[in-house]
C-alpha cells in the first residue's frame, strides 16, 4: 500500500473524482475504501470557492492533496480532497467509504449504528475527522492519509448529479462505484 501521488491529484476536480474511487482513506486504525465522491471547483456556483478565497475555504486554494474540512448546517463535518494547481479553489467531497478496518471504533463513534460511513457526515464521524484536520496533508506525515492498494478505479462508475445542494444541481459531478445505489 502506497500513498496516492500529488501529481494524480493536481488535475481538475471532475477528472480526479472518479480516480479516487477504490482508493483508501486511513485515519489511525480506521480504513475505508472510497465508493462515492463529488467534484467542486471555482467556477461552480455550488462550490465553497465560487465567491473567492476566504478564511474558511483557504485550504481549497492550497496545494493538491490536502484535506479541506468544514462544518455543515451546524450538525456534521464533511471532508474533501483538494485538487488542481495551487491557487485554484477545487476539491473532491468524500461522500462515502466502505469500511475495511477499524469497524469497532467506527461503530462506537457512530453510537453503534449499522450505517457507518455511507454519507459525508457519517464518514467524518466514523473516522473521527473534524475541523482540527482541516489543512492536513493526506500524502505525507502522520494522521489522515490517502492510499492506493492496487485496486483499480472502476472503468464504469455510476455518474449523476450531486446531492444535498441547491445550486448547479444537475451538474453530473457525482461518481459512485457500480455497487453503490
Amino acid at each position: 500500500m502506497r500513498r496516492v501521488s500529488r501529481r494524480l491529484l493536481a488535475a481538475d476536480a471532475p477528472d480526479v473524482a472518479p480516480v479516487l474511487l477504490n482508493k483508501l482513506l486511513v485515519h489511525g486504525e480506521c480504513i475505508g475504501r472510497i465508493v462515492e465522491v463529488e467534484a467542486y471547483r471555482e467556477d461552480d456556483p455550488a462550490s465553497h470557492t465560487f465567491r473567492g478565497r476566504t478564511e474558511r475555504n483557504a485550504v481549497m486554494f492550497g496545494p493538491a492533496g490536502h484535506l479541506y474540512v468544514y462544518f455543515s448546517y451546524g450538525m456534521h463535518h464533511c471532508a474533501n480532497v483538494v485538487t488542481g494547481p495551487e491557487g485554484v479553489g477545487a476539491a473532491v467531497l468524500l461522500r462515502a467509504v466502505e469500511p475495511v478496518a477499524g469497524l469497532d471504533l467506527m461503530s462506537s463513534r457512530r453510537s453503534g449504528r449499522r450505517q457507518l460511513a455511507d454519507g459525508p457526515g457519517k464518514l467524518c464521524q466514523a473516522f473521527g475527522i473534524d475541523r482540527t484536520h482541516d489543512g492536513t496533508d493526506l500524502l505525507s506525515g502522520l494522521g489522515v492519509g490517502l492510499y492506493d492498494d492496487g485496486v483499480p478505479s472502476p472503468s464504469d462508475p455510476r455518474v449523476g448529479p450531486r446531492v444535498g445542494i441547491t445550486k448547479a444541481v444537475d451538474v453530473p459531478w457525482r461518481w459512485r462505484t457500480p455497487l453503490q445505489g
